[in-house]
Parts: structure tokens; sequence; C-alpha cells
């Protein structure tokens, strides 16, 4: 049983369990026979993962995710291993094909323990997570949740089965309290919840396992999820013509910068230049020219105060408007916010831009926007936990309340147009510093100016963004700062 590579297509759990039955039927093979696979999985990645590990503690439910936890477990038994396993209420209570697992582990010659209060885990090299599986929706039971903390404090390594018990396989939420596992291994398809919120720190590494039916499950089951991933971006950015000139790759103007924010509005309009776009100007505080000029003279920077033809001109100008890094919420801010939403071309919509629509929301067709979870619950008029509950939600509410597509970043960055819906798994917790949001919009900037669809731009420009600070964080997360991404993000956006 091979560990594969992260398919693209993601699902909601009860999708999974439904194809499942489908996949079983359509290829005559026993449902058991998967439960099987899916125990073969964890334990391969149990011995390749962790080759000198001698012992394990298993702890299983009282569901199919129980039953894998008993196959895992019978396995390592018979490799000669030490396997401590803890039954969650009575074994006896168990039913189905994960009766049929627990009874092959008697008859390998295991022991079932009752999993209680007094369990301990320090005695073993890795713990098994098979306590919850996908079906949690509410809270997790106080008694249950007691154990998911012993577990995460015993200071060993955890395989968590499917999905760390505990973590929403939906939404990506934490349902109370998760297991913090350092790998994950996930079934046939891959669930939306596991690559966006809290999932990120609660799975660990993810690995997948398509049971050998991957197959004939994406033709059974339309995916409601798509990972944006290398080829994707590959396939958006084809070779530039060689009679190309930098009026073929778009004019994009960066508005804003209010006085005390010259760096944010910088940044925007050099990532918009390192994007490739033909053509890079800024509108912003008067006292900011000099700095921006100094630093990138590329740039083409405008001061503007009270001039407002002299903007309104220089919009006319631009194939593309990104409007909101360092914009502030002054009268100048809302003055240049009142220029730009009158255009009909494409923007972005960042920063203080978001804020200010907040105020006085509309709806454009030709917008991208880009709020992290806090601008979003300005824009929703919820709380940031509601948004973070269901991200997937969130971002459909963005989307439908203000057109175009939207944006929600954070672990798992999430792109809606209106109709199709697509997660970025790259990125790093070297990215939660100031300035990463101002360049990531005029990435996307750029690649609008270049001739990229709304969701095309939205999705190539989050994937190069995070995959830039990856790259980046191979010399430590800590301390990254936004202008670090720039080297990578030239070398990204030439794909080999």
């Amino acid at each position: 049983m091979m560990i594969a590579q992260l398919p693209t297509k993601l699902y909601r759990a009860e999708q999974v369990r439904h194809g499942e039955k489908a996949v079983a039927k359509i290829l005559h093979i026993d449902m058991y026979e998967l439960m099987e696979r899916a125990g073969q999985a964890v334990f391969i990645t149990l011995k390749k993962c962790f080759p000198a590990a001698r012992s394990i503690t298993v702890c299983c439910g009282g569901g199919n995710n129980g039953g894998d936890g008993y196959i895992v477990a019978r396995l390592a038994l018979q490799a000669g291993l030490d396997v401590q396993l803890l039954q969650l209420d009575v074994a006896k209570a168990l039913t189905g094909d994960a009766a049929r697992a627990r009874n092959a582990w008697l008859a390998a010659g295991g022991k079932v323990e009752a999993l209680s209060g007094t369990a301990s885990f320090t005695s073993a090299d890795i713990i098994i997570d098979a306590l919850l599986g996908t079906g949690l929706s509410g809270a997790v039971r106080t008694n249950i949740a007691r154990y998911i903390s012993m577990m995460n404090q015993a200071s060993k390594p955890i395989i968590a089965v499917d999905v760390p018990s505990g973590l929403c396989a939906d939404t990506g939420a934490m349902l109370g309290i998760a297991i913090n596992a350092t790998l994950t291994v996930t079934f046939i398809g891959i669930k939306q919840g596991l690559c966006t919120g809290q999932a990120g720190h609660h799975c660990g590494e993810l690995l997948y396992a398509d049971l050998e039916v991957e197959s004939t499950f994406s033709t059974v089951i339309k995916p409601t999820v798509f990972r944006v991933e290398h080829n994707y971006v590959k396939q958006c950015l084809p070779v530039r013509h060689r009679s190309a000139h930098k009026g073929s790759y778009g004019r994009v103007l960066c508005v804003g910068g209010d006085l005390g924010m010259a760096g944010a509005i910088r940044l925007a309009a050099e990532a918009c230049a390192r994007t490739g776009a033909g053509l890079s100007a800024v509108i912003t505080q008067p006292d900011n020219i000099l700095s921006i000029v100094t630093a990138r003279p590329e740039i083409m920077v405008q001061g503007w105060s009270d001039k407002a033809h002299k903007s309104i001109s220089r919009v006319e100008w631009a194939d593309v408007v990104v409007l909101g890094p360092g914009l502030g919420t002054s009268n100048w801010s809302k003055a240049l916010f009142n220029i730009v939403r009158s255009t009909e071309k494409k923007t972005v919509f960042d920063a203080d831009g978001l804020n200010l629509l907040a105020q006085s929301p509309d709806y454009k067709k030709n917008r991208i926007i880009t709020p992290h979870p806090g601008e979003a619950a300005r824009l929703l008029n919820m709380a940031i936990n509601e948004i973070e509950r269901d991200r997937f939600a969130a971002v459909r509410k963005l989307q439908q309340k203000y057109g175009g597509v939207a944006v929600l970043k954070g672990a798992g960055t999430l792109i809606f147009d209106g109709q199709q819906l697509w997660v970025c798994t790259a990125g790093n917790p070297g990215m939660a510093t100031g300035g990463m949001g101002d360049v990531l919009s005029g990435i996307i900037g750029a690649l609008l100016g270049q001739g990229l669809s709304l969701a095309d731009a939205a999705c190539v420009g989050v994937w190069i963004h995070s995959k830039s600070a990856d790259l980046c964080a191979q010399k430590g997360e800590r301390g990254m700062l936004a202008s670090d991404l720039f080297p990578y993000i030239r070398q990204l956006i030439n794909p080999r």
C-alpha cells in the first residue's frame, strides 16, 4: 500500500463516506478490505517515518476510525512491536467492520484495555490516534477532551488516522480541542478541512493513501475544492513572445501610502514590477515620492493632495488598479478610494481599501478583494471567530456580497469566484509579519496586467506569494521580511 502524492481535488467528509461505498460496489471490494488497506497505509507510514520505534499505543474510538486503529495495532504486533491498545468506551459495543477488526486483533493475541483517566502514554514511542474520525460535528465530549489533552501532553509523536480527533473535516476548525498530530494519513479523498484554518497546526504533515481506488472515486464524486499547485500556475504563465514590449504586459497603478505608510505602497509596487508588469506606477502622498523613487527608480510615482484631475488621468492610463496598501482612512484616503471605486478597470482591493469598502459596500464583477480574517469580519459584520469557524462559508459570503473574486487569507488561503473554490496549502508562519499582504496585492495586480483572468490571477498570485515564502523560509521562518520574497517571486514567475 503506497502513500501517494497529494491530489488537487478535495471533498467534504460525507462525500468520501458515500463515495467509498459506491467505489467498493463498483470494484466489487468488501468494505472491510478498504479498512485493511487504510490500516496498512498507516502502518507503512509508521515504519517509514519512525523506523526506530519499538512500542506504540493505539487509541481506538467506537466507529470505523477505531477499526482502522485495530488493524494498525494487529500489523504492528505481528511485526514484533510492543503494542498497547486503549479502547474508548466498551470494546464489546463495536459493530460491523470495526468489530471484525477488533476480533482479528484479539485472534492475533492482542489485548484491549479501557481508555481512562489513569491511562499512561509515557512508555510508547508513538501514539496512534484513531478516536473520532470524520463523523464529529459538535464539540468534543468532556471525557474525550480529557484523553486528547493527555495524548497531546505526552510529548510523543502522534499519527492521526484520517483526521486528527477534534478537528472538523469539513471546515478545519477545532471543535473545542484537537489532537496535535505529527503526521496525518488520510484516505481515498482528501477532506477539505485538512487544508485550511487550524488544520495546519493539528494535522502536522499531511499524507495521502488512495487505497487503490482514487481513480474510480474521482469519477464518481465531484470535488468541492481544488488545491492550487505548480502545474496550474505553469499553465497560466506561458513563455513570453519574443517581440513583446512593455506595453504588452500591463500598466498597473498602485494607490495608497498615506503619511507614515510609504513602505506599504512601495512594497506593493515593487512586487508588481518583480512579477512582470510592463509598467508600474504609484499615487501616494507627495512626501513619499523621494523615498520610493530613490529605492526603486523603475516605479513611476505621483504625489496627490487635492488635484483630483491628475489622479483621474492616471487611473484612466492604467489597465489595473491596486488600492489599499498604506491607504489609511483619512479624508485624503477616502477621496482616492472614491476615485478608484468609480472605475470599471480591473481592481485589487486590500488593507484600508477593504476597511473603507466595509463602510460603504458595493458589488463589482471586475474586482478582487484580499482580506485577512479581521478585514473579512468587518466586511461581513461578523466576529473573527465566526469567520474562522467556517472559512469556506465565509469566503462564499464575501464573494456573494462584493462580487468578483474573494481571497480569504490565512493558513490555507481560500479563493472563490462565485462558482469554483480553490485552496492554497503553501506558506508558513514566517509570513506573519508586516507588509506581506501588500506584496500579495502587487503580485495579483501584475498578473491581471499580464492578461490573466480574475480567478487565475488570484490563484496564481496566492501560490507564488506563499511558495516564495516557503523558499525564503529555508533560511528560517523567524525574521522573514516581506521584501525578502522578491528574489523568489522572480524565480517562480518564470516557471520551468
